[in-house]
């Protein structure tokens, strides 16, 4: 029997730290060729991904251009793919999430008529433009898709609401898999700002901003409360890795650049970022990702967004929506730093976002559809 070819398809930092333990796992099936597709939407957190996890991309496209726009992004994909698939003739083509490259990736896979698998399905705001432009991807990708890996039964709910009845599974997300295997307590961080922080004595405040619907004003709010944050509260240290867009980099510049207790360092590697977060205080943060991971170390985690297509955590305690308005971010932030028993009833919150088994159940899943298996994962 021939072996399935199965193709992962990601661009960006994110979508890279949860495909890579699949990529893994499917490498380990005896009737699984995995196959990797990389866009390089965001080439050099891309690079530095695939290196942590010891990846190598089957084939490159190389989109980044400067200042680069979503329809140059959605179009060099679409292109670039054309020939990816028909060199490689997959079986089935994985997509992540919600980006440009999601949709780019599905949209491709449908043109080629080749089923698509969509990791981490389901998630929604309602909103079409926030976030912008994820919501309507993921939206777009569920029209496309033939398998969906939902990461929470809410999400599930989130399909079947939508009259998407089949190829539906719960099987966990996939960056809890990653944390299984980057976080280590002897971690020395190669970034030698982060093996000097006093992480005994301080409250290290983790944060990340860089969502395009922040852009402008909500930006300039959060990064004002943030700037005031570490100025009344002498026993923090903020650390913010900041995203290499040219816009986050000028308004970082404008109102963090130089206030005492605030760290500005390049963006770090996966293993850096989960060891950093292992050993923060608290996470502040616009980013999907870290609302899944933080809970699964235990740390609390403001929201700096209006709103969250991840409503399991803030159900389950571990996160709160801080929102985008200056007096709101600090007042939740000085709650978190000040208030012992506010913290206490975060930090101790379930993690909702399963048991570190996902791409173990996402693998079957797929056997499975193919006739591989007898049946499939359980939820």
């Amino acid at each position: 029997m021939n072996k399935l070819r199965i193709m992962s398809v990601f661009g960006t930092r994110p979508e890279a730290i949860k495909m890579a333990p699949l990529v893994k796992e499917l490498k380990t099936r005896e009737g699984i060729e995995s196959l990797c597709c990389v866009t390089a939407q965001h080439r050099e957190m891309l690079d530095s991904v695939m290196d942590v996890f010891g990846l190598t991309a089957d084939r490159d496209l190389d989109i980044m251009t400067p200042r680069q726009t979503l329809s140059t992004i959605a179009s060099k994909c679409l292109t670039g793919m054309d020939g990816v698939i028909e060199d490689l003739k997959p079986d089935m083509i994985l997509v992540h999430g919600d980006t440009s490259t999601t949709f780019a990736g599905a949209l491709s896979a449908f043109y080629h008529q080749v089923p698509v698998g969509h990791v981490e399905a389901g998630l929604r705001t309602y909103d079409k433009y926030s976030p912008f432009p994820e919501e309507m991807n993921r939206k777009l990708v569920t029209q496309i898709a033939d398998l969906y890996f939902c990461p929470t039964k809410n999400n599930r709910d989130n399909l079947l609401r939508e009259g998407v009845t089949d190829g539906g599974f719960v099987t966990g997300n996939t960056v809890i898999d990653a944390l299984k295997t980057t976080v280590r307590e002897d971690y020395r961080f190669a970034t030698d700002a982060l093996n000097e922080l006093d992480y005994q004595g301080k409250k290290i405040v983790l944060v990340t901003c860089h969502r395009r619907e922040n852009y402008g004003e909500p930006m300039e709010h959060i990064f004002t409360a943030l700037r005031d944050l570490a100025l009344q509260n002498e026993d923090a240290e903020l650390v913010y890795p900041v995203h290499l867009s040219p816009v986050v980099r000028e308004a970082v510049g404008k109102h963090l650049a130089g206030t005492p207790r605030v760290h500005l360092i390049d963006p770090l590697p996966a293993d850096e970022m989960h060891n950093l977060m292992a050993r923060a205080y608290l996470v502040m943060t616009d980013s999907g990702g870290l609302q899944e991971e933080a809970p699964a170390l235990g740390k609390p985690v403001l929201v700096l967004r209006r709103e969250t297509e991840r409503p399991e955590a803030v159900e389950a305690g571990t996160v709160a929506m801080a929102g985008v308005e200056y007096a709101d971010v600090l007042r939740m932030g000085n709650e978190l730093l000040r208030d012992s028993a506010a913290y206490a009833k975060m930090a101790r919150a379930v993690n909702p976002y399963g048991d570190g088994n996902a791409c173990r159940r996402i693998a079957d899943a797929i056997e499975w559809h193919f006739g591989r298996r007898e049946a499939g994962p359980e939820d």
